[in-house]
């Protein structure tokens, strides 16, 4: 059994990418995984500020906000998912946010197996293709990290859309093909 950690930047909450990582959180929790969801786009992260104090002082940011309680949490886990919408051919602010924090503490996550969970408004499914590449120079730079698979959702601006994609069924199967 693994320990699984999703963490859902859409800034909306009931959005396609929250529904995606609801159908791979309930393929994994069906393959026997214990699996928790974060919704991270709402909560106080600041930006990293490039001091490199976290060097200095064991991997710990000197910033006191939420960051702690998600960096706790992903060193925790065995699997990390990353959702985002695509903003700009781009994971958004709140995803970006999150892994330029991981600074502090990103050679401590060696070894994990992560996913990405990617929703657009676009049809074209190359559009994602600089989000993907976005979120794999993150996790190139966790030591021997591995990529356990990705899905991406096309053609769903409006919320809900989610629900007419076969992206939906490949989020529950990539849930439940993690080992």
């Amino acid at each position: 059994m693994s320990k699984v950690l999703i963490l859902s930047a859409s800034p909306r909450r009931k959005g396609n990418s929250s529904q995606l990582c609801d159908e791979f959180l309930r393929g994994a929790q069906e393959a026997g995984h214990e699996v928790e969801k974060m919704i991270v786009s709402h909560r106080q992260i600041a930006g990293c500020m490039g001091c490199n104090a976290c060097m200095r002082n064991g991997g710990s940011c000197i910033q006191k906000d939420e960051m702690r309680e998600i960096r706790d949490k992903m060193l925790a886990a065995d699997v990390i998912v990353l959702a985002s919408p695509v903003y700009f051919y781009s994971m958004d602010a709140q995803m970006k946010t999150i892994i330029d924090r991981c600074y502090a503490f990103y050679q401590r996550m060696e070894g994990k197996t992560f996913y990405y969970i990617l929703t657009m408004a676009a049809a074209n499914i190359k559009n994602a293709d600089t989000a993907i590449a976005g979120l794999r120079g993150f996790t190139r730079c966790v030591p021997d990290s591995k990529e356990g698979g990705y899905v991406v959702a096309t053609n769903v601006w409006d919320t809900g859309a989610v629900q007419e994609s076969p992206a939906l069924s490949e989020a529950y199967e990539l849930g439940k093909s993690v080992q």
